[in-house]
């Protein structure tokens, strides 16, 4: 079968404060689920962030804490990075929008664009602060929101209905968020994206063909904006000092706009993953291949800057980077499967209440996999969903430690009692045996499919269902009790089961790669299931880096069942997961009120 390209490109954070629950299992927790599945079927796989250091939520928060702007940025992505190697996101690479690298590729984009007539300058009011005798870029604006009436509306996008605002002055009563002061409104000329034009020449086509796999809320809203709602031009400059440079003598005041620069750090990341491996042009094969499919994880407020925004950007540029092919564009997205929001205890996630699950704080007290499989089992895949501490404890304890984790631990502890940890030799297989791993063997093709789909509560919901279908067959064979009258009966049992908690091991390992690569070495195997993540240093000419790269060269997973052999001697067993008391529940919601 041949290989496919799949680039999975994750959101970009704001470099300005911590991740909570709703960024994780928003987008960073599906995408690395998917890599990590199409990486055991073989494919070839690119996923690629970084942290966005751009912008005025990295400008405002440097403010608040009377630090510059580098430092906070900083101090946020080295935060970032100490998350995502303990959730075990295998990032290709996790970079920032602060490299020579992707302020290059920005630019190339915007002048590819300018070049093939595509943008124009407008000179529009913008909020002038005389107080602070400047410009305030949107962030710095705030005021109530002219479609839901919320006060604290900021001066791009109402956060509580997401409507987004081409100019702050569309808010009533708008004022500086810096010191509540007056603003008056000013000329000034910024460059526009050409949108109308983009929508004629290929976006309005592209958006109506072979979206059946898009999720609904995704195609209904992208569609209705384009198609019925209809495009006007989008500003892609700011004035502020902090950002990409405009590539345009006369406009040195003035940087890209950080949602205009951002999206293009998909294919920046790209292009730094391919030359900081030593094979610049290897990042076509995802931008350009034939037999490539790309996948955006966001969450439902980044919906139109994926959907609408960057595909324009991609089909404007035409030939960028691919000279003498002039109607061949980069390869737009295959699908954005946005998530909804994940709320708190009923209530919205807040960094000013202290009202969430702060990642770098709950992996001191939790293993990764019970968070990433709590995460998954309640992802708001179609409808916000709700964080519940109580329900954490109790999932974790009735399902990976009462069924998959009981099962596995059951049947290594009682070949080790039995047969001193040897594998012991089956008689012929049953038709109740066959069906069993019958069973088995085809949830590699269900569940693949709900993986591929991006269904991952689906596909976590059917490997459940399987674990419980052989927990049932352990109960029903019970070789606790036949080995006291047939000890090759029990081992007939036991080899039967150890089979099946081998496929297990790897239908799980998308959502559960640590207890699955323990299991893996508790079964006899070697190698690794996905190889690993490394936080490594990144130079360049006038400035250097940390990010995240992935080395897959020791992995030996595949997306089928590993037969364990007869004779085989497995290591001593050891649980998986860890019983939780519910009282931890009680103590970690004590903590959101210190």
């Amino acid at each position: 079968m041949t290989k496919e390209n799949i680039l999975v490109s994750v959101a970009w954070p704001y470099a300005n404060a911590d991740i909570h629950q709703g960024n994780v299992t928003g987008s960073y927790l599906p995408a690395d689920i998917y890599a990590r599945y199409h990486r055991l079927l073989g494919n070839n796989v690119l996923m690629v962030s970084g942290s966005d250091s751009h912008g005025t939520p990295v400008t405002v928060k440097a403010d608040e804490l009377g630090k510059s702007i580098a430092e906070v940025a900083g101090g946020y992505h080295d935060r970032f990075l100490t998350v995502f190697e303990g959730l075990g996101l295998t990032y290709d690479l996790f970079t920032t929008t602060d490299t020579e690298n992707h302020h290059k590729v920005a630019q190339d984009m915007f002048t590819a664009l300018l070049d093939n007539g595509y943008l124009y300058t407008k000179v529009t009011k913008q909020m002038y602060s005389p107080a602070a005798n400047r410009f305030l870029p949107d962030r710095y604006v705030e005021g109530t929101c002219p479609n839901c009436g919320y006060e604290r509306a900021r001066g791009d996008q109402c956060d509580n209905c997401n409507t987004l605002f081409e100019s702050a002055a569309e808010l009533v009563n708008p004022r500086s968020k810096i010191d509540d002061s007056a603003l008056e409104m000013r000329d000034t000329e910024h460059f526009f994206v050409d949108l109308p034009a983009i929508a004629k020449d290929g976006l309005e086509e592209w958006i109506q063909t072979d979206k059946e796999h898009w999720r609904p809320h995704v195609l209904n809203f992208t569609q209705k904006w384009i198609l019925d709602e209809g495009l006007i031009g989008r500003a892609v400059t700011r004035d502020m000092d902090w950002g990409v440079d405009v590539p345009v003598e006369g406009y040195e005041s003035k940087v890209l706009y950080v949602w205009f620069e951002a999206v293009i750090g998909y294919l920046s990341a790209s292009i730094e993953w391919a030359k900081n491996n030593g094979t610049p042009d290897k990042w076509k094969e995802w931008w350009f291949g034939e037999n490539s499919r790309s996948f955006y994880f966001i969450g439902k407020d980044n919906i139109p800057f994926h959907t609408i925004f960057w595909p324009a950007y991609l089909l404007g540029t035409k030939s960028l980077y691919d000279e003498g092919n002039e109607n061949r564009t980069l390869n737009l997205p295959y699908d954005v499967p946005a998530n909804q929001f994940m709320n708190m205890e009923g209530r919205k996630i807040s960094g000013s209440q202290n009202w969430g699950v702060w990642i770098v704080d709950a992996l001191e007290r939790h293993d990764p996999d019970p968070l990433r499989y709590y995460l998954t089992a309640v992802m708001p895949e179609s409808r916000d969903s709700d964080w519940s501490w109580s329900e954490y404890v109790t999932r974790n304890n009735s399902e990976l430690v009462a069924n998959w984790g009981n099962l596995a631990n059951r049947t290594l502890k009682m070949i080790g009692r039995y047969f001193d940890g040897v594998v012991p030799q089956p008689s012929e297989l049953t038709e109740r045996d066959t069906t069993l791993l019958a069973a088995l063997d085809a949830g590699f093709a269900e569940v693949g499919a709900l993986y591929d789909a991006c269904k991952f509560r689906a596909a976590l919901q059917e490997t459940m269902k399987l674990s419980s279908l052989v927990n049932q067959y352990l109960e029903e064979t019970s070789p606790w009790k036949t080995a006291k009258v047939d000890v090759n009966e029990a081992g007939h049992a036991l080899y039967v089961t150890l089979q099946a908690v081998s496929a297990l091991k790897t239908l799980f390992a998308p959502v559960l790669p640590f207890t699955s690569q323990r299991l893996h070495e508790l079964l006899g195997e070697e190698g690794t299931l996905f190889g690993s993540q490394q936080i490594v240093e990144y130079g360049e000419e006038t400035r250097s880096h940390r990010g995240m790269t992935y080395d897959g060269s020791s992995a030996v997973g595949v997306w089928a069942r590993s037969e364990i052999p007869v004779g085989r001697q497995l290591p001593k067993a050891k649980p998986l997961f860890k019983k939780l008391d519910p009282s931890v529940a009680e103590e970690e919601l004590a903590r959101l009120s210190q």
